[in-house]
């Protein structure tokens, strides 16, 4: 059984991006689900100074789910174009952890936004730099329009084909 881990890489408590990215990895056959809700993960601002103190257990905690599983499956929420301050905080303090964060773990990238875009810019920045942070990203996939598209599910034809043929491409990365 392949253990995936599930993250919406937004705080907001009805984040429509932690329900693509559940619902997407319910989709993966034989797959153990760790879901992640980063207002489990709050921690201090990251800066320098509080590193020396050492690394909140919090942050280790986030960095081991990503040790013991096979595969990660992230939908971003795209505030101003990127991160959000609560996925780009935690990611900040995994990142002094180790800085091949993701640990060369196979990596399906995702955004949704209400709006027509998708939440493209954020998937754009992350497709771009997690190879570079350990990630190996084997499918990325962009929901334009949640509340059109998604009703329990990918609701639109063409997109839910979009959808399954990067779901296929991640599934059979992992083995």
């Amino acid at each position: 059984m392949k253990k995936i881990l599930v993250i919406g890489a937004s705080n907001s408590p009805s984040s429509i991006n932690k329900q693509l990215a559940v619902w997407a990895a319910e989709q993966i056959q034989d797959a153990e689900l760790t879901i992640l809700d980063l207002n489990d993960f709050e921690l201090p601002l990251y800066h320098p100074q509080r590193h020396k103190e050492g690394i909140p257990e919090l942050a280790q905690a986030f960095y081991n789910h990503i040790s013991d599983c096979d595969g990660v499956v992230i939908s971003f929420a795209e505030h101003n174009g990127s991160y959000t301050a609560a996925f780009k905080n935690i990611y900040d303090w995994a990142s002094v952890i180790n800085s091949k964060t993701w640990q060369e773990k196979p990596l399906f990238l995702m955004a949704t936004s209400p709006g027509g875009r998708g939440g493209i810019s954020v998937l754009d920045a992350a497709a771009a730099r997690f190879p570079h942070m350990g990630g190996q990203v084997l499918a990325t996939f962009s929901l334009p329009s949640f509340g059109q598209n998604f009703d329990d599910g990918i609701s639109n034809d063409e997109l839910l084909m979009k959808f399954k043929d990067a779901l296929d491409t991640f599934a059979e990365g992992i083995g």
